[in-house]
Order: structure tokens, then sequence, then C-alpha cells
């Protein structure tokens, strides 16, 4: 599978070492974009990539490309994922998959009706942690109440977060974390979303507190800061025992505890190249089945996920200036 990155961040070298370093025959890193030529050309030689392109227009153009890993801001999601679809490329794109609803919806249903596949790059959904956990709530936990989780980081100077223009705040960002977190151990009905924030003096969030009311009675938090790091914990209550994973982002440990607070049971995690390797192995499988969604994050998830952070927006009264 011949893979493209179009837009050239920090995000984008994680992709491109990650792919080099998996050493594997299925996967080729083959094609980069940028706005600059001189970029291109600088992140072509330093991953050993064949073909390097000064434009997003003319890399769209390259026959050979079979996926197009979308690495831009979140503000260019939906231009960026619209011109590879009329372009005919299969694309995975990067979190958070586009500005708003709306624009989630439109690109979902031109890649359904061009037959192309669309992920989500929020790693999380499709790595092995998730099922150990899932067969950990299944197997060990029982009945899960309550799911509590943060992630923190302080980058609230980073453009990306601070300028509504790039749909900037916490919550496209990192408040992405903790609400997949939750999503996808709650699969139940939401009743309420209550949320509330703090802005920077350009009206993007730079703290988000949430809570997922369920209708069974189930409920969830979630916390992200771009002012501060935190402990990045998530727990995962039933009625006399709990789960910690430590690290949401990329868990690097699963523990079991009782209701005494007693370490009973730890899981066993597997090594990695960087995480970001199941994402392209989904999408491969995804293609070889002539699919155009990833059953690790379908589209129905990706339009849940959408769905509520327009309704968090709102309710923090934020609209970014393109929308």
């Amino acid at each position: 599978m011949k893979i493209a990155i179009l837009g050239l961040g920090s995000i984008a070298h994680t992709m491109a070492k990650t792919i080099v370093d998996l050493n594997n025959k299925d996967f080729e890193l083959y094609a980069c974009a940028s706005r600059t030529q001189a970029k291109a050309d600088a992140f072509a030689k330093k991953y050993a990539i064949k073909a390097a392109y000064g434009s997003y227009e003319d890399m769209v153009k390259d026959a050979n490309i079979d996926l197009v890993y979308i690495a831009s801001p979140h503000s260019e999601h939906y231009a960026h994922a619209k011109l590879c679809l009329m372009h005919n490329k299969n694309i995975l794109v990067e979190k958070a998959f586009c500005a708003n609803l709306k624009q989630t919806i439109e690109i979902i249903n031109l890649g359904k009706a061009k037959n192309l596949l669309v992920a989500e790059a929020i790693w999380t959904r499709y790595m092995p942690s998730r099922q150990i956990i899932s067969e950990a709530i299944y197997n060990d936990l029982g009945k899960v109440r309550t799911i509590h989780s943060n992630l923190s980081y302080n980058i609230c100077n980073k453009e990306r977060i601070k300028e509504p223009a790039l749909a900037g705040g916490a919550l496209l960002d990192i408040g992405i974390y903790p609400l997949n977190f939750t999503l996808m151990f709650f699969n139940d009905e939401l009743q309420d979303i209550k949320a509330n924030c703090i802005k920077n003096d350009k009206g993007v969030d730079l703290v988000d507190n949430i809570s997922l009311i369920y209708k069974d009675g189930k409920y969830a938090s979630a916390i992200a800061s771009t002012l501060n790091p935190s402990d990045r914990l998530g727990f995962i209550y039933a009625e006399d025992k709990y789960l910690k994973v430590t690290n949401i982002n990329n868990p690097e440990a699963v523990e079991l505890f009782d209701k005494d607070h007693n370490l009973i049971k730890t899981y066993e995690l597997p090594k990695q190249v960087s995480g970001y390797e199941y994402q392209l192995f989904a999408c491969k499988q995804a293609l070889d089945n002539h699919q155009t969604e990833c059953p690790q994050m379908p589209h129905s998830e990706i339009i849940k996920m959408m769905r509520i952070m327009d309704e968090i927006r709102s309710i923090f009264n934020i609209k970014y200036p393109f929308e």
C-alpha cells in the first residue's frame, strides 16, 4: 500500500517514522506534500520518500497513491479530505475528523458515493489495548457504572490551540481523547451533557470539564486542559472493583483493583512501534475487504463523536470564524 502524507507538521513526522520503523513490505511511504516545495523536499529526504510535492493539488493527481494520511490543522481537514476524495483517493484523516458535524457528514457521504475508504486517525480506537480493556471489563470487572478520565498538557500557546481560525481549543485537540475513552466502553444512549470551560482572550476553550449522563444511570466525566500537565489517567468503575488505565492517550498500564484499592490483576500490553501502526493495519484490511470504513472507528462513531463535540461547543458558546 503506497501511503502519502498531506501536511508536514509534527504529527506527520510521527507517522512517517512509524512507517519507516515498521519496516513492513505491505506499507510504503511513497509521497508527501507541503505548501512549499522546500519543506516537502526536506521531509522526503529525511524519510527517503520517492515523491515530494510543493502543493496538495499536485500530490492528489498522483495515480500511484493508495491512501492519503491528512495531517493538516483541524480547520483544513474538510477541504483537504474533499480534495483527496474528488481525486479518488482513500483517506485517513487525523483527529478531529472535521471541525463540525456538517462537514463530517458531507465528507463521509462523498466517500460512500465514490466508494472510497474514509477513516479517522483516532489511534486509541485501533490499539490492542482497547480490546484488552474490553475483555477485562467483560471477564473481570462486571457492569460498569462510571468512567472518569483526563488528559492535559501545557500547550496553550501553540497556534493550533489558541487560534479560532484553526478550530483551536482544548476540545478538538485533546478533549477528544477522554471523550473517546468513554465512548469506547459506554455504548448506551446519552440523556444529557453538562459542560463548562475556561477560554482565552480570543474565545477558544483552554480547559474543558465535561459530564455525560446516560439514560440507564451511567455517568462519565472528562477533563482536558491546555494549561498544565495531568496524570492522564482513566478509571472504569463497577460495583466493587475498578480498572485504572495509565495514559488514556496511549495506554501504558491496565490494572484491576478491588473496592479496598488492592491491586488484584495487571494486564499485559503488547510492544508497539509508536501506536500509529494499528491505524495503517486497519486501513489496509478495510481496503483489502473493499470496505469504505474501518470497523474500529466506523462512520457512525465518527458522526456520534462530532455530534457530541458540536453540542459541547454550543454549551460553551464557541463558534469558529469559518462556520
